[in-house]
C-alpha cells in the first residue's frame, strides 16, 4: 500500500509540476493560411484546424495540422474539392481520431463534417443543409455522436437562422433544429452541458435591444429550447465563444460596439445556470478590439484571446486577457510584428500555460501563415519571434460573416470605412461604407475589396456568396 501511495504521489507531481514550455511557430506555404481552432491532444501535443490557400485541391481547402508538445509539425492534411472549403472547429474524438466542422462550397454552400483517424486519414465526410448553410463549431457528444452549430439560409423562420445538427457516430443526421426570428441569426459556438443538453452562443438581429445582440440559447438533449437570452445595447454585439463554468453557469466572450472605450471592445459576460447576467466586462482601447475565444482557468478565472487595433507592435496584434473569477483584469499581453496578427482560439495547457492559434502576416513563409503562440502561466513566450519580420502586406481585403449570406453580410469586429463590391465579370456593383455589405443584390458570387485602414488583410479580394 505504501508503494502504491508513493507511485500515485510521483504521478501527481509529474502531471502538475512539469516545466512550462514557451515558443512561437508559423505553418503554411506561399499563400494565405489560417488557424481557426486548437485543441491539446491525448499525447500532449496539439491539433489545429483552419484553411489553406497554399496547398490542396481547390481555391482554399480545410487544413489540419498535428503538432507535438514543442510545436514541431508531425503531419498535415488538406480536405476538400475544387471549390472553397474551410475548417472552423476541431476536436479529438474518443477513438483518438479527429472531427472537423466547417463549410464547403461546390456551387452551393453546405455544412461540412470530416471524421479522420489518428493520422488524419479520412474515415468519412458529410455535408448538411439545403445549399446555403455553414458550420462554425463541433463537439463529440456523450453518446459518441456529434453536435454542430452554424447558420442556415435554407431553413427556419428568417433570412438566416441558427442551425443545430445532431448526428450519430457515423455522421448520419439524427435531428436538426433552427432558432431565430425574421432577421439574421447565427450560432458561433456550441458545448454539451452537464445535464446532456446544449448551450449555443452567437448573434441575433431578430431579437434584443439593438442592431445585433449576443444570443444565448439553452436546449435539452433533443435540441428543444429551454430558454434564450440576449445581451447588448443599441449597436452591434456578438458572442463568439461559450463555455459552461464550474458553478454550472456560463461564460461568453465576443465583442461589443454598444459599450466600452471605443470602436469595438472585447466583451465578457458571466451568467448563472438560467442565463441571468451576473456580471459583464469590456476590455480594449480607443480602436477596435475583439474577443474570439474564452476558457475558464484552473483557478476559476478566465483567459480570452482575440485581436487588438488599440495596443501592440503592428497594425493589429494578437490580444490575450487574463482575468480573475469576477472578470477583473490580472494581465494583458499582445503578440505579433509590424503587420497583421490575429488570435482565434485559446486553451490552458496541461503544464498550466496557454496556447493561442490564429494567423500572421508579420512572420512566416507566405502572405499569411498559421500562427501558434505557447506561453507560460503569465502569458510570457520567453523567445524571439520565429522569423525576421517582413514588410507589411499592403494588399488588403475584407472578412465578412456569414458567408454565404442572404439579405446582407457583416464585417465582424470592424467598421469598414470604404469597400468596393464587384461581380464575377469584374464589374463594380457597389461602393459603400459601414458594416453591411451586399444589400439589394441578386443572388450570385461577388468579390469584396477594401479601401480602408481598419480591415483584415488578405492577398486577394474576398469571395462572398449571396443565396436566394
Amino acid at each position: 500500500m505504501k508503494t502504491m501511495i508513493a507511485v500515485l504521489l510521483v504521478l501527481f507531481l509529474l502531471s502538475f509540476g512539469q516545466a512550462q514550455q514557451t515558443w512561437t511557430k508559423t505553418y503554411g506555404g506561399w499563400s494565405s493560411d489560417e488557424g481557426r481552432t486548437i485543441q491539446q491532444t491525448l499525447d500532449g501535443g496539439y491539433i489545429v484546424a483552419g484553411y489553406t490557400w497554399s496547398f490542396g485541391a481547390g481555391h482554399d481547402d480545410v487544413y489540419l495540422i498535428k503538432i507535438d508538445a514543442s510545436g514541431d509539425a508531425q503531419w498535415s492534411r488538406t480536405y476538400g474539392g475544387t471549390g472553397e472549403d474551410e475548417g472552423w472547429s476541431v476536436r479529438q474524438t474518443s477513438d483518438s481520431g479527429y472531427i472537423v466542422a466547417g463549410w464547403a462550397y461546390f456551387g452551393d454552400g453546405y455544412v461540412y463534417l470530416i471524421k479522420t483517424d489518428a493520422s488524419g486519414d479520412t474515415q468519412w465526410t458529410r455535408t448538411y443543409g439545403g445549399g446555403n448553410d455553414f458550420g462554425y463549431s463541433v463537439q463529440q457528444t456523450s453518446d459518441g455522436g456529434y453536435i454542430v452549430v452554424g447558420g442556415t439560409y435554407s431553413f427556419g423562420a428568417g433570412d438566416c437562422d441558427v442551425y443545430l445538427i445532431n448526428t450519430n457516430a457515423s455522421g448520419d443526421t439524427q435531428w436538426t433544429r433552427t432558432y431565430g426570428g425574421t432577421d439574421d441569426d447565427w450560432g458561433n459556438s456550441v458545448v454539451q452541458t452537464s445535464d446532456g443538453g446544449y448551450i449555443i452562443a452567437g448573434m441575433t438581429a431578430s431579437k434584443g435591444a439593438g442592431w445585433a445582440d449576443v444570443y444565448l440559447i439553452k436546449t435539452n438533449a433533443s435540441g428543444d429550447t429551454q430558454w434564450t437570452r440576449t445581451y447588448g445595447g443599441t449597436d452591434w454585439d456578438e458572442g463568439s465563444s461559450v463555455r459552461q463554468t464550474t458553478d454550472s453557469g456560463y461564460i461568453v466572450a465576443g465583442w461589443t460596439k454598444s459599450f466600452g472605450a471605443g470602436g469595438y471592445d472585447v466583451c465578457l459576460i458571466k451568467t448563472n445556470a438560467s442565463g441571468d447576467t451576473q456580471w459583464t466586462r469590456t476590455y480594449g482601447g480607443d480602436s477596435d478590439d475583439v474577443g474570439h475565444s474564452v476558457r475558464q482557468t484552473s483557478d476559476g478565472g478566465y483567459i480570452v484571446a482575440g485581436y487588438t487595433w488599440s495596443f501592440g507592435a503592428g497594425d493589429c496584434d494578437v490580444y490575450l486577457i487574463r482575468t480573475n473569477a469576477f472578470g477583473d483584469t490580472q494581465w494583458t499581453r499582445t503578440y505579433g510584428g509590424t503587420g497583421y496578427d490575429w488570435g482565434n482560439s485559446i486553451l490552458q495547457t496541461l503544464d498550466g500555460g496557454y496556447i493561442v492559434a490564429g494567423l500572421t502576416n508579420s512572420f512566416g513563409a507566405g502572405d499569411f501563415d498559421v500562427y501558434l503562440i505557447k506561453t507560460d502561466d503569465g502569458g510570457n513566450t520567453g523567445v524571439e519571434e520565429p522569423t525576421t519580420p517582413r514588410p507589411k502586406n499592403s494588399r488588403t481585403a475584407l472578412r465578412v460573416q456569414p458567408n454565404p449570406f442572404s439579405s446582407f453580410a457583416v464585417v465582424p469586429g470592424h467598421e469598414a470605412e470604404s469597400f468596393i463590391l464587384s461581380d464575377v465579370s469584374g464589374r463594380k456593383v457597389a461602393v459603400g461604407k459601414g458594416d453591411r455589405v451586399g444589400e439589394g443584390l441578386a443572388p450570385g458570387v461577388y468579390f469584396l475589396s477594401p479601401v480602408a485602414r481598419h480591415v483584415t488583410p488578405r492577398t486577394r479580394p474576398l469571395r462572398i456568396v449571396k443565396g436566394g
